[in-house]
């Protein structure tokens, strides 16, 4: 392996081999001649001039491609598409003639990027429903574990810790389902012709327009698409690309998301993403425990979130029929924005298996806080036992900054129960009851059981026979 030219980072050290190989040299050139087979195979069924033994040479030779030899070519011709229409015919030599017969460039560039892309999005897909399938299964596990929630990063009203993790799951979930969406709705770009008009196929078949139809639905079949496009110009609409772009950010968003809350939850040390044995932290402190794939979700998600609005600017920028400044650009914008989505979404199913509670630290930032979150309770009870609203609330007011005195300004526990319970007023309240957590966190529970039921369950049933094995972390 050589050290002396820049890598891809995605490729070495993040995306999955799965993905790395479906925008891989091979599989793109192989998939433009199962396409230029395709086509010939339509194009004889239809009765143009094409034998069986030309068509059997051209199966034969998919995917042996001479890449030297379409280097050399493409050197020569400065056309990428003509490169490997003459290495095939070289291979082919009989079939040589008819190679691409009637197509412009774009029926293989373009047809090609429309199977990738169907290919990427049901990998993604899965990969998504395999995250949402740990997080309910974390959520499971800590349905009813109660925790501080959090409103402007401030203590609010308790959840649970399983709750919690439907949030991050049911991001996820709407993610899923605009994915789905998107998969449902590729189309073929098929036989549409130069300038999408078709001409140079109404001319192969004399002006026989049903016959054009037929070859474009025909070859669309081949290639495993039920519909084409309803109109194009020279390629399908980029708008096509900026959609799928769009739904990977969405993804990377909601990763980005979750990925920050566990590390605020991991410097508070309720929450940690798994740490192995002999894994170093830090270079310097060796003590620490720092959420580094977290951090690398973020890094990596907002690297996905960037590649929007260069999408946005290549469909705007496709001038009538189409420009040629889409090229260079997709050739970057869409392969790595399903290379680092993968990445991402690696990562996040990796930390969502492994995370790491500490239930004792999650009581004890609840038990600080619970005093000033039961004060509502407390009041109630208090006047169902037969005492003044307005009095106990001022009392409860004039205690509440007493012990938040205590805590903000000498560093002591927050005595707020030690103080009521030393006024006369309280007497007939029981103070523990009204701050046991179980009775603060509302339907929290149960709204994980049902989430579980309703939103996850049919995911895991519809992905039971696709969910990718977890991909092993290199770094």
């Amino acid at each position: 392996m050589s050290h002396d030219h820049n890598e891809n980072p995605l490729i070495s050290r993040y995306a999955s081999a799965a993905m790395s190989r479906m925008f891989s040299p091979q599989h793109k050139h192989s998939t433009w001649r199962r396409l230029w087979v395709a086509l010939a195979e339509a194009e004889a069924e239809l009765g143009l001039p094409i034998t069986s033994e030309q068509l059997d040479q051209l199966r034969a030779h998919i995917d042996d491609i001479d890449f030297r030899a379409a280097a050399t070519y493409e050197r020569q011709l400065r056309h990428d598409v003509m490169a490997h229409v003459h290495a095939y015919g070289d291979q082919c030599p009989d079939a040589r003639a008819i190679i691409h017969w009637g197509a412009t460039s774009c029926f293989v560039t373009d047809n090609t990027d429309l199977i990738l892309l169907r290919e990427a999005l049901e990998l993604t897909c899965a990969k998504v429903a395999s995250v949402i399938d740990a997080l309910g299964k974390f959520a499971a596990a800590y349905r009813d574990l109660a925790t501080l929630g959090f409103t402007h990063l401030q203590p609010a009203q308790p959840t649970t810790v399983g709750r919690r993790a439907c949030l991050w799951a049911y991001d996820l979930a709407l993610d899923l389902a605009e994915l789905e969406h998107r998969l449902a709705s590729l189309q073929a770009r098929s036989t549409k012709g130069t300038t999408g008009t078709q001409a140079s196929f109404l001319a192969l078949f004399d002006g026989d327009h049903q016959q054009v139809c037929r070859l474009e639905h025909l070859v669309a079949e081949k290639m495993g698409f039920a519909s084409t496009y309803a109109v194009t110009g020279q390629t399908y609409s980029r708008k096509i690309d900026a959609q799928v772009v769009d739904t990977l950010a969405g993804v990377a968003a909601s990763a980005h998301k979750a990925a920050s809350d566990l590390r605020i939850l991991a410097q508070r040390k309720e929450i940690e993403e798994p740490f192995e044995e002999n894994q170093i932290g830090s270079s310097a402190m060796a003590y620490k425990r720092n959420p580094m794939r977290s951090e690398r979700i973020c890094g990596l998600a907002r690297f996905v979130m960037s590649l929007q609005s260069s999408a946005a600017a290549t469909l705007a920028n496709q001038w009538l029929e189409r420009t040629l400044d889409d090229s260079s650009n997709r050739r970057l914008v869409i392969p790595q924005a399903f290379l680092a989505c993968d990445a991402v979404l690696v990562l996040y199913e990796n930390v969502a298996r492994g995370l790491v509670v500490y239930p004792e630290v999650i009581a004890r930032h609840l038990r600080e806080e619970l005093p000033f979150m039961a004060t509502e309770n407390i009041l109630m009870a208090a006047v169902s036992a037969g005492g003044d609203r307005q009095d106990l609330h001022e009392k409860i007011r004039t205690h509440s900054q007493a012990a938040a005195a205590q805590v903000k300004q000498h560093g002591q526990t927050n005595d707020l129960l030690q103080r009521l319970s030393e006024d006369a007023a309280f007497e007939g309240v029981d103070l523990e009851a009204a701050v046991d957590p179980s009775q603060l966190v509302g339907r929290s529970p149960e709204q994980v059981d049902a989430f579980l039921t309703e939103i996850v369950a049919p995911i895991r049933a519809r992905y039971a026979d696709r969910l990718p094995d977890a991909t092993e972390l290199r770094v």
